[in-house]
């Protein structure tokens, strides 16, 4: 690279930072400074019913919270709920992207009507889905309490999620797809491939990384779950979520320094979950290449 071109790319480097910049110090003062101040708080005892008895505690919230069974039996409901409500929408949603990729005729309304419900408010939808299910009063009839029972309950939350953000994950797949040469089709074709085979050989690999990204935000969102909970069964049989035992200790029970520490193992665990896509994006993008 010549002197020119270098001294091109620098400028072109400094107009990005400096384009980005104000926005860049906005995301932090909104996000990292509320993060540090939870922090912060994770490491005092500090109640709100006693506030005179405030004082630092160091990592004995996070030893209680450790220790307890309430971390371990609401990470175990935080993970049901998560794997099979976004495994149940990347299927669905995979053959809703194939539909509005393959389809001719209405590509346009078909496409917005599929977004009708990831443009419901997700507190609409519970109370939805909770009308539908009372006994004797929804649509589903019968006397039985869909919500009073674990597994049933856990059936309604993740029917409500799949409902409402299965077209997050088709728009995202669909993305990926019509990236995808239609010549890669025809070669496919002309080798003999069969409609399954051309599916995992072209269609699969081609669109890896959508698949990724939409895997990736979903289940950042899914894991971190509390508005449905909390309308439908109020975390109550077995149904809490680690984002409801957040709240739980800051709102019910004005634990603030228990409420922080739970937020900050929470936010661990989303950036483990992160982490490890990132990780598992960039070795497929290596295989690609």
């Amino acid at each position: 690279m010549n002197g020119g071109a270098l001294n091109r790319t620098r400028r072109e480097q400094r107009l990005g930072w400096l384009m980005a910049g104000p926005a860049l110090l906005l995301m932090m003062a909104v996000t990292v400074v509320p993060i540090l101040r939870t922090a912060g708080l994770s490491l005092e005892r500090y109640s709100l019913s006693a506030p005179d008895e405030r004082g630092f505690a160091g990592l004995g919230n996070f030893r209680e919270i450790l220790t307890g069974q309430d971390w371990w039996q609401d990470l175990a409901a935080t993970i049901v709920l998560t794997v099979t409500s976004v495994g149940v929408e990347f299927v669905l949603g995979f053959a809703l992207a194939m539909a509005m990729h393959k389809v001719l005729w209405g590509r346009r309304l078909l496409r917005t009507v599929v977004l009708v419900p990831y443009a419901v408010l997700t507190v609409v939808s519970a109370f939805a889905f909770r009308f539908a299910f009372q006994p004797s009063v929804g649509f589903v009839g019968g006397d039985f309490n869909w919500l009073g029972e674990t597994w049933s309950a856990y059936f309604v939350i993740v029917l409500t999620e799949v409902w409402k953000t299965t077209p997050f994950m088709a728009l995202m797949l669909l993305a990926g797809l019509v990236t995808v040469p239609g010549e890669v089709y025809e070669a496919a074709k002309v080798d003999g491939a069969g409609a399954w085979q051309r599916f995992w050989r072209v269609t699969v690999p081609c669109v890896r990384p959508a698949i990724m990204v939409a895997l990736l935000f979903r289940t950042m969102d899914a894991f971190r779950i509390f508005d449905t909970v909390y309308i439908q069964t109020q975390g109550a049989v077995g149904t809490e979520t680690l984002s409801f035992l957040s709240y739980r200790f800051l709102i019910r029970d004005l634990e603030v320094g228990l409420g922080s520490a739970v937020s900050v193992l929470l936010f661990a665990c989303v950036a483990l979950i992160a982490s490890g896509f990132v990780r598992a994006f960039r070795s497929e993008l290596g295989g690609g290449r």
